[in-house]
């Protein structure tokens, strides 16, 4: 059991059962709202709780991470088909399934070729603001929906913005009422018992009151019929020209989830003693978006929400998705008929209240108090996502993350050392004076690694150091402390060879201490650090030996 399930045993498997049912109670009536979202089937979102969620659970690395279509996925599938297929039509879900094929495709490529890494280039400010600016999306789309008010689902978010505020005259007033009771007994529920599931209590309650007072007669709109039966095994056709079209935003949401999901599956993996495996969590994220393709669903993705839960709940194994998806089989097997007269506004109301959490609000207050720069990526990246689209949003996001990175890169901590190998001063713009021995020798770190973004900036600041303590006529040696220096390009060698020239012009030596063993050989091919440079093992003892020089 433990080769299966790791962190599995006899005396914990009552309370991961216990789990399991909750996650069916939380899973099912999200999974249909965020099937609607992205103008799908309710069976999409069944679906996905069946094969893909197995396969998951028992391939990941990853004990407690559920992996599941959440809000971001539905809102990048509907934004990226809506523009080459009618909503609802045939061609659209075929689309659906073919672009959760290609994510898998991309998840597995990712795992073969160890490219876990590349999803940290979407940093915490870049995603707060992509799954921000999608939540507001989702949120006006639900509001209307609560509302009973008719808006396209393929329209940009002022268009939607806009219907909703006219068509607020038009609204159902049973359609408002259901919605706010289901919002008020999933608030007030959760503040009285968190432990309950209360979205199926909402879910159940107002598909009661539906039932019995025959409200769909009255305006309000209610799921349907929804076919019995497993998901079939079958595949998308369609022809190359659809295939590529897809490949954008497959790629988009292949990146969101694995930086979410990597990010959550390794903290959750730290916070409760357990390893965890980014390429395998790859892998597993690949299979099992190959199998929503192949099973009538739609892309996967990380869903933060339920793992947090689960993890509340003290479960510590996959055992829950287990459950989840042999529940959700009998739920389709023998139980369609009692989803029928679930009313679309108490629907509306648990995925509002669901996406509410993720528009970020308190995060961007965290951003504007610890980094304005930062807070402006991610605003940049939610009005971006929000008003030109999903994919505009996410090429935005990583436009912004390599520009962050290469201002970073560009601004290294540069130091004058004094002879304990602390900083004196920092050679920044606004850096007072530098410091210097009394035998005319100055220590200079850089700590980074010395390439194109940085070789520039770092020639210019040894010669600011040089100048602010005299310049050539008071500096008779430079050390260059090359502890932190990893790593040089061709770039950072022509700028480092150009400092070498001014310094012999300047009648001053120079020195290195310090220097990495599994970095020296890289810097000698790079003419960096010559076989005729001194060479010491630490700042004190390059200072001292200087000093009969004098």
């Amino acid at each position: 059991m433990n080769a299966l399930l790791p962190g599995l045993e006899r005396r914990n498997l009552g309370r991961e059962v216990l789990a399991g049912v909750t996650l069916i109670a939380i899973a099912v009536p999200l999974n249909i709202g965020y099937a609607q979202i992205a103008g799908l089937p309710a069976t999409a979102g069944l679906y996905a709780l069946v094969v893909p969620t197995l396969v998951w659970a028992i391939a990941s690395s990853s004990r407690q991470l559920v992996v599941s279509p959440d809000a971001a996925a539905a809102s990048l599938v509907a934004s990226s088909i809506g523009g080459l297929a009618a909503a609802g039509s045939q061609g659209y879900a075929t689309m659906a399934l073919a672009q959760a094929i290609i994510c898998g495709g991309v998840f597995l490529l990712m795992s073969v070729f160890k490219l876990g890494f590349l999803a940290d280039f979407l940093s915490k400010p870049i995603l707060i603001g992509f799954v921000g600016g999608l939540s507001l999306d989702i949120l006006v789309s639900q509001v209307s929906k609560m509302l009973g008010v008719h808006l396209d689902p393929g329209a940009e978010f002022l268009d939607k913005l806009t219907g909703l505020v006219s068509g607020i005259g038009a609204t159902n007033p049973w359609s408002a009422l259901i919605a706010a009771a289901a919002v008020t007994l999933l608030l007030a529920g959760r503040q009285l018992a968190p432990a309950v599931p209360w979205a199926l209590v909402a879910l159940v309650s107002t598909t009661v009151v539906v039932a019995l007072t025959d409200a769909g007669a009255a305006g309000v709109t209610v799921l349907g019929e929804i076919p019995a039966g497993p998901p079939v095994l079958t595949w998308p056709m369609l022809d190359w020209a659809q295939w590529l079209a897809l490949v954008p935003s497959a790629l988009a949401l292949t990146m969101v989830a694995s930086a979410e999901g990597l990010l959550v599956a390794r903290s959750y993996g730290e916070k409760r003693g357990y390893p965890t495996r980014p390429n395998r969590d790859l892998l597993a994220l690949g299979a099992a978006s190959v199998a929503a393709g192949a099973s009538g669903s739609f892309a996967m993705g990380a869903s933060t929400s339920r793992t947090a839960a689960m993890d509340q709940l003290g479960s510590r194994t996959q055992l829950p998705s287990l459950v989840l998806a042999i529940g959700t089989l009998a739920l389709l097997l023998f139980g369609t008929g009692l989803l029928a007269e679930i009313p679309s506004p108490a629907i509306g109301a648990i995925v509002a209240v669901a996406v509410l959490p993720l528009l970020g609000l308190r995060e961007f207050r965290g951003l504007w108090r610890l980094s304005r720069f930062e807070f402006w990526i991610g605003a940049t990246c939610f009005a971006v996502t929000l008003l030109v689209g999903a994919i505009a949003g996410i090429l935005v996001a990583f436009v912004l993350a390599l520009i962050n990175l290469a201002r970073r890169a560009a601004q290294p901590a540069i130091d004058v050392l004094a002879q304990d190998d602390n900083p004196a001063d920092s050679l920044l713009e606004d850096a007072p004076t530098g410091h210097m021995t009394a035998d005319g020798t100055i220590v200079v770190r850089m700590a980074a690694p010395l390439f194109f973004a940085n070789g520039a900036v770092f020639v210019r600041a040894v010669k600011v150091a040089i100048t602010r303590v005299g310049g050539a006529s008071s500096v008779r040696h430079l050390v260059i402390d090359m502890e932190a220096v990893t790593d040089v390009d061709v770039t950072g060698a022509e700028a480092f060879a150009g400092l070498r020239e001014w310094l012999e012009r300047a009648g001053i030596s120079l020195a290195f201490s310090r220097v990495r063993p599994g970095a020296r050989g890289r810097l000698e091919h790079f003419e960096i650090v010559q076989p005729t440079d001194i060479v010491f093992d630490t700042n004190r003892a390059a200072v001292a030996a200087f000093r009969p020089r004098l």
